[in-house]
């Protein structure tokens, strides 16, 4: 199944680049880089805007169901079946956090 290998690569990718903005966020809180963290902020809520518009479920997850029938947790991607699992929760979390902090340095 080489498409589906290309289908979960690129969707690692993905998924990679957007927890990475997510981890980053309150780094750059943490250095007081308010500019740089509402950037990865804005970029990460066009993610979740495609992620509503497609009822949860990112889009990448379809083009993948189109090469199997598996539909384990992590059918889609390259993660361990427990992140697959919970990764909206975790990095939800994540996010919510990061921006709260984000918003409380800009208040002060």
């Amino acid at each position: 199944m080489p498409a589906l290998r290309v289908v979960k690569a690129f969707h690692t990718i993905v998924w990679a680049f957007f927890a990475g903005c997510i981890l980053t966020i309150p780094v750059l809180v943490w250095r007081d880089s308010l500019a740089w963290a509402f950037l990865l902020i804005a970029i990460v809520l066009v993610e979740v805007v495609v992620l509503v518009a497609n009822r949860w479920r990112c889009p990448l997850t379809d083009v993948a169901a189109r090469y199997t029938t598996d539909r384990s947790d992590n059918f889609d991607i390259y993660l361990p079946v427990w992140l697959a699992r919970y990764n909206k929760v975790i990095f939800g979390s994540l996010f919510a956090i990061g921006l709260f902090l984000a918003l409380l340095r800009w208040i002060r």
